[in-house]
């Protein structure tokens, strides 16, 4: 043990050194033509990734130390805190950046100017956030989302009015810099552990507590230490003008999709009940007395089957297409925060981009995903295209009990059985 100790000390100097040297590299980046929120994006990132360099020596450096992370409360992870917890010490604590929010009943235009002749260049919605880079005489430039540009400062809201605002929209996250965290089922290390999150991983964080965070995992809510987690806040961005006219031709192709499916699913139904009516006519004319009651049975049997037909048509519809379209990108990366069926999504943002491309705007998270539509009572009565949503996690239903979704970083996006994991709502937006 003492050779252990005498290792995890030596790992831990070589840390901070490593760290050290990586902060002054920030502090060589700055310059006076910096903006602040690129600054603090570079700080965020660069501590990020002492950390994870900080990780990888331990993990490469003593195998010994790796292994014991399997037991108990893991030696990795000791470390990890004398290192990461001295390392922070020492890094300057970055300013938090000025935040507007747009308080407009609909949106504020961003303009390329500060001036209401100035070329719209996106739209900031009521309730989403921007950070203010510079202000002028009753305007502020901010970038949001893939946007920068001036907003008229009569529609946003800013100093502790938007920070107050924005902790109530923004959703608070959590990156494991550990190996391995444990979720416990209460915040103490004596809890029972619920599940283990890999490194790298996102947590979605419903409360904090003192050294603890209670988070929406894959196995349900459960707690985790915050030494080893980084928390940002994800905040609802504005949307440029080229974003909006691409969503707007989604959502005319997808009501054409909806409309079309809609005239076939009647004609379906007409065909079915034409026949019905023909069956019923053929018993009545050509069948005796004796043997009506059997005729009308079989047309009886024929109408259902022709019901199921047309049900069949319905389920080929707007939802069978919104199935089939995530089905085309299954084996494409997982990356939380991500909302790029070809390059990477987090859950809810698969969900939200497959629904985009017919048209149909979805909340950006899980949860709001989770409430959106009408409810559906079972699994047994789930149609493709129906929202299967699960404790921190959703996914789109495909039919025969199982669902696409952007399942983690180690899977990407993927099929599984739907009752993987326990079901908390189904949902069904078209």
């Amino acid at each position: 043990m003492k050779y252990k100790t005498v290792k995890k000390l030596w790992l831990a100097a070589a840390i901070l050194t490593t760290t050290t040297s990586l902060w002054t590299n920030v502090n060589a980046m700055e310059t006076p033509a910096a903006s602040g929120a690129g600054v603090i994006r570079a700080l965020n990132e660069q501590r990020i990734l002492s950390e994870q360099y900080a990780l990888q020596q331990i993990q490469t450096g003593a195998g010994e130390l790796a292994e014991g992370e399997a037991a108990g409360e893991a030696e990795i992870n000791d470390v990890a805190e004398l290192s990461l917890g001295n390392a922070e010490e020492e890094m300057p604590a970055a300013d938090q950046p000025e935040l507007a929010v747009a308080i407009a009943p609909n949106y504020v235009n961003i303009r390329k100017e500060p001036s209401t002749e100035g070329e719209v260049l996106g739209k900031l919605y009521r309730n989403t956030v921007g950070v203010i880079e510079a202000a002028e005489e009753g305007w502020y430039y901010i970038t949001s989302g893939s946007v920068s540009g001036y907003v008229s400062a009569e529609y946003v809201c800013v100093g502790e009015e938007a920070r107050a605002l924005a902790e109530e929209i923004g959703t608070q996250l959590a990156l494991v810099t550990t190996t391995t965290l444990k979720v416990r089922t209460e915040a103490s290390t004596e809890a029972a552990v619920l599940g283990l999150v890999p490194g790298g991983d996102i947590l979605t964080v419903t409360e904090t507590l003192d050294g603890w965070l209670k988070v929406d995992a894959e196995e349900g809510e459960g707690y985790v230490a915050a030494d080893y987690v980084e928390t940002y806040t994800e905040y609802p961005h504005a949307e440029s003008i080229q974003e909006e006219a691409e969503r707007l031709a989604r959502e005319e192709a997808a009501r054409r999709a909806a409309q079309e499916a809609e005239e076939r699913r009647k004609a379906a139904e007409q065909q079915a009940a034409a026949q019905k009516k023909a069956a019923a006519k053929q018993s009545t004319n050509h069948a005796t007395a004796g043997n009506a009651t059997s005729k009308a049975s079989t047309s009886g049997n024929a109408a259902s089957g022709n019901s199921g037909t047309a049900a069949s048509a319905s389920d080929a519809g707007l939802g069978r297409q919104i199935a089939d379209y995530g089905l085309q990108f299954v084996g494409n990366p997982y990356v939380y925060g991500g909302t790029s069926l070809t390059n990477g999504a987090d859950c809810s943002g698969f969900v939200q981009s497959v629904y985009r491309n017919f048209g149909i705007n979805l909340p950006r998270t899980s949860g709001e995903q989770g409430a959106c539509g009408s409810a559906v009572a079972s699994l047994a009565e789930a149609q493709p295209g129906d929202l299967i949503w699960y404790s921190g996690h959703i996914g789109i239903y495909i039919g025969n009990g199982q669902i696409v979704h952007a399942s983690s970083a180690k899977t990407g996006i993927k099929v599984s059985n739907a009752g993987y994991r326990t079901i908390l709502s189904i949902r069904r937006i078209v």
